[in-house]
């Protein structure tokens, strides 16, 4: 591709596509020289979702990585599950398989309101991507009543605790209380629930107040939730890990 700009000529020359990139690793359970390539549908994507301008980041992974299992605790499965991480760290979809392996049919509970064409895009794609076997319930603000309804037995995936907490947040809730409620209604539920969030305070600080709060409470409802679930993990380029019990 050639650019002018102010009378000078540059050629840009574009790096190899995709499929002959290779990964030169080495570890358990991971070859040298195993193959990065794009794939439908990979058992660990980068991040909860896939958009046109970042779709080399999201349709890639090292293949290699074991499908997790989910510990017995007390001689039965655990019933409630974190899975924390940060953007397009594969944990929507550490997520998914941790929930499935409950059986099926699951049910996704969905908090994110469609407020925008990029939003609406990355729903769009998240149902794309988990196929059959799930049936969607949306929930922007009523998480703990929605749970509650649906405490049939059947598996549930709630996708995300930090959209939920925005919603609050803008709606002007108290997010401090429904989070206790939450942590509280976890033991009391007779179906298996897994539940998605993300870690936002890695980063810098942020600039504005506002984002600063929601930082902070974002901290907050993740170690609550994390106190009263039993189990876990966290999703790191990819490699899923459990934290607790460990």
């Amino acid at each position: 591709m050639v650019h002018r700009r102010a009378g000078l000529q540059k050629t840009r020359r574009h790096a190899p596509t995709l499929p002959r990139a290779r990964a030169m690793r080495s570890g358990p359970g991971i070859d040298a020289g195993t193959s990065v390539r794009p794939i439908s549908r990979p058992p660990w994507s980068a991040g909860a979702c896939r958009i046109s301008t970042s779709s080399f980041v999201a349709n890639c992974c090292i293949d290699a990585f074991p499908v997790p299992r989910i510990s017995d605790l007390h001689g039965g499965m655990a019933k409630s599950i974190l899975v924390t991480g940060g953007a397009r760290s594969g944990k929507s979809l550490l997520a998914e398989q941790l929930t499935l392996q409950f059986g099926q049919p699951a049910i996704y509970v969905a908090t994110a309101q469609a407020g925008d064409a990029e939003m609406a895009a990355r729903i769009t794609d998240h149902r794309s991507r988990r196929g059959d076997g799930w049936t969607t319930v949306e929930t922007p603000l009523a998480l703990v009543q929605t749970l509650r309804d649906t405490d049939d037995g059947s598996p549930r995936l709630v996708d995300c605790l930090t959209l939920w907490l925005s919603n609050l947040m803008l709606a002007g809730a108290d997010w401090g209380g429904e989070a206790a409620d939450l942590a509280a209604s976890l033991p009391a539920l007779q179906g298996p629930v897994v539940l998605v969030t993300n870690e936002v305070g890695a980063g810098i600080v942020p600039a504005n107040a506002l984002a600063r709060d929601f930082r902070d409470a974002a901290g907050v409802v993740n170690q609550r939730i994390a106190a009263a679930c039993d189990e876990v993990w966290l999703s790191v380029a990819g490699c899923p890990m459990r934290i607790k019990p460990q």
